[in-house]
């Protein structure tokens, strides 16, 4: 099993891990918290970090990345059950089988790069329950809309590690919540290098031209060159499918094309423009959907880009939650050799299309045979599992049902013949 030791988050204690060997009772207090073989959840300090920092640690004999069917990719991890971007809610993706652990990084006041998908802390942290951050919350312009919230670039590391991460929708479960800190990029990078078989890592460069307005680092470095900096340093490097790529994979995000383009002269990592719903514009270029779908901009973005990550009820409309024929897209971004990873999928019935029956089984069938991408982004690693295992099963899974076909048929004959 995948091991990661991991502290309850308290308030007005850092979170430190104790390295003791006295705290057993503790530890087993505390297991019923969280009911996964792979989380010890323990409370204490100690000098060393939260997590190692990752490192060159590729094994050779790790299993490597399955490459023969759509990726599975653990969206904020598996946040259809654990508070998102936490390091419960990726090493659960990774448990149940998740090709790449995808996330949002953004930067803390002291130019730390953190993992956490709002521009605001309000709904995924109970931040409302630190009255002394009281006098921290203001009005900024996100994207054209004036928002106001506690915002990521107000903080400190050390003061965004004070909170506790919570569920952000309220039908899904709320016992963790305030129970696991933010992690750092560095910490989510360690999170995947150490992963028992090779376990991609699909970071966005969110929200860059916000965080390079609030977020200055020394020598005018940008966002985007920070990014890059610590994918390098920890051994992420190739393109798509090179040996390298292959040992530890990583696909680079972003709604903002431009921070694609400058990131391309960079690193040689394969990138992928996200696409927003067709009421909303690109963030830096302002440019519509339907100008960044036409053929024109897509044969000019596939320089840059080896995909693209469009919402998927862009890609096959939705009339009454009924979904419509769908749209010429994929084919045309196959066209062009472009990837295509849709997002995002949900198992609740309020996100199931009534094409589906509430079965998030046949959605999974409708999107990788009748649609045909290359990718899926989900709340529910362990169900698009269950579902790839099921209809095209990896080659170690088929050895093994053989196998048991095998068994069960030498058994079966015996029984028919019992002078065998």
């Amino acid at each position: 099993m995948f091991e990661l030791t991991v502290i309850l988050k308290q308030p007005k204690q850092k979170s430190r891990i104790g390295a003791a060997k006295g705290r057993d009772s503790m530890a087993s207090a505390l297991a019923g918290l969280v009911p996964l073989s792979f989380l010890l959840l323990l409370v204490g300090c100690a000098s060393r970090p939260l997590y190692p920092l990752p490192g060159k640690r590729y094994d050779a004999s790790k299993k490597p990345l399955q490459t023969f069917r759509p990726y599975n990719l653990a969206h904020r991890g598996s946040n259809g059950e654990f508070p998102e971007e936490t390091a419960a809610a990726y090493m659960r993706a990774i448990e149940e089988g998740a090709d790449f652990i995808e996330g949002d990084v953004l930067a803390s006041k002291d130019g730390v790069l953190i993992m956490q998908h709002d521009v605001t802390l309000d709904d995924t942290t109970d931040i409302a329950e630190h009255k002394e951050f009281a006098n921290r919350k203001r009005t900024c312009n996100v994207q054209g809309t004036n928002t106001t919230g506690f915002f990521h670039f107000d903080f400190t590391l050390e003061e965004l590690k004070s909170l506790g991460v919570k569920q952000r929708y309220p039908f899904r479960d709320q016992q963790y919540n305030g129970k696991f800190p933010i992690i750092t990029f560095k910490e989510f990078i360690s999170i995947a290098l150490d992963a028992p078989r090779v376990v991609g890592i699909y970071p966005e460069i969110k929200n860059p031209a916000m965080v390079n307005q609030y977020v200055k680092w020394p020598g005018g470095k940008k966002f985007e060159d920070k990014f890059v900096e610590t994918l390098h340093k920890y051994g992420y490097r190739g393109e798509y499918m090179s040996k390298q790529w292959l040992k530890q994979p990583a696909f680079i995000q972003s709604f903002a094309p431009t921070s694609l383009i400058y990131v391309s002269n960079l690193t040689d990592l394969p990138k992928v423009f996200l696409i927003d719903d067709i009421t909303i514009p690109t963030q830096d270029t302002n440019q519509s959907y339907w100008e960044v779908t036409s053929d024109k901009y897509l044969n000019f973005i596939k320089n840059y880009v080896m995909g693209i990550g469009p919402w998927k009820d862009t890609i096959v409309y939705v009339s009454e939650n009924y979904l419509q024929p769908p749209t010429d897209l994929v084919a045309r971004a196959h066209a062009l050799n472009l990837q295509v990873h849709p997002y995002t999928y949900r198992n609740e019935n309020q996100f199931l299309h009534f094409n589906f029956s509430q079965d998030p089984y046949k959605e999974y069938d409708y999107w990788i045979n009748t649609i045909g991408v290359d990718g899926l982004f989900t709340d529910f690693t362990g169900s698009l599992h269950q579902y790839q295992e099921w209809t095209t099963p990896s080659p170690s899974g088929e050895k093994s049902a053989t196998k048991l076909l095998d068994k069960i048929g030498s058994m079966i004959s015996k029984y028919r013949n019992p002078q065998t």
